[in-house]
């Protein structure tokens, strides 16, 4: 290196301290963004393959190009000659805050990364009918899947007591329920039978037409007594 550097001439000699260095930078800048295009080639393949949605891919293309600039940019630095000691303070730092905000939003973190098994695991399909249930013996949410999207799974709910209505159940239920996978379109569970009216007391009009017609005096032998005119 020494002896190419001697025969170098004396005006690109004083350059060398700023073309090395910017030569570096312009190649971890090439090789950041080289990178970065061969991730979201393979990402979009594996999308094609498992068939994600594609308000999937912009979180998993974000991700990977976050860490890609947040690398490229201490490795600018360091050969910038920014302090190493001083790069990993702040980089704890960063990792220290980015701690603190997962576990405030895991809620919804939990939640993509279950659509994300979702996906790929496929435990059911768009069209299929299933029912998420709490226990195995009891009846659940029951329905045909017509929508999985980062928070939600839709399913279209025809049971007879809600009439058509969408039941939105968190992705993260469906890994901590049980949950029934029908082969076909199940037979709908049968209408609960309509409570009676209580009586509701009678007039006195209709108690006079239901009461029986009464009888006869009768005599002592038992013969109808005959009633007599009455005397001018």
């Amino acid at each position: 290196m020494q002896a190419l550097k001697a025969r170098l001439p004396d005006w690109v000699q004083d350059w060398l301290e700023v073309i090395v260095p910017g030569a570096q930078i312009l190649l971890i800048l090439f090789v950041a963004w080289l990178l970065q295009k061969l991730l979201r080639r393979i990402v979009r393949r594996a999308s094609v393959h498992y068939q994600l949605p594609d308000e999937m891919l912009a979180p998993i293309n974000g991700l990977i190009r976050w860490i890609i600039v947040a690398s490229a940019l201490l490795l600018v630095l360091e050969r910038m000659g920014v302090s190493a000691t001083v790069l990993w303070t702040a980089f704890t730092g960063f990792a220290t805050v980015g701690a603190v905000a997962f576990f405030a939003a895991w809620s919804v973190l939990s939640n993509l990364f279950c659509a994300l098994l979702i996906f790929t695991v496929r435990p059911f399909r768009l069209g299929e009918y299933i029912e998420v249930l709490d226990t195995a013996d009891k009846v659940g949410a029951m329905g045909r899947v017509v929508d999985i999207n980062l928070l939600y799974t839709t399913l279209e709910d025809r049971t007879s007591e809600h009439g058509h209505a969408w039941l939105q159940i968190p992705n993260t239920l469906m890994f901590q329920r049980v949950v029934r996978r029908f082969q076909g379109v199940p037979t709908p569970p049968a209408p609960p039978a309509a409570p009676t009216a209580p009586n509701s007391p009678a007039s006195p009009a209709d108690a006079a037409q239901s009461a029986p017609a009464a009888l006869p005096p009768t005599t002592g032998s038992g013969i109808a007594a005959t009633p007599t005119p009455p005397q001018p």
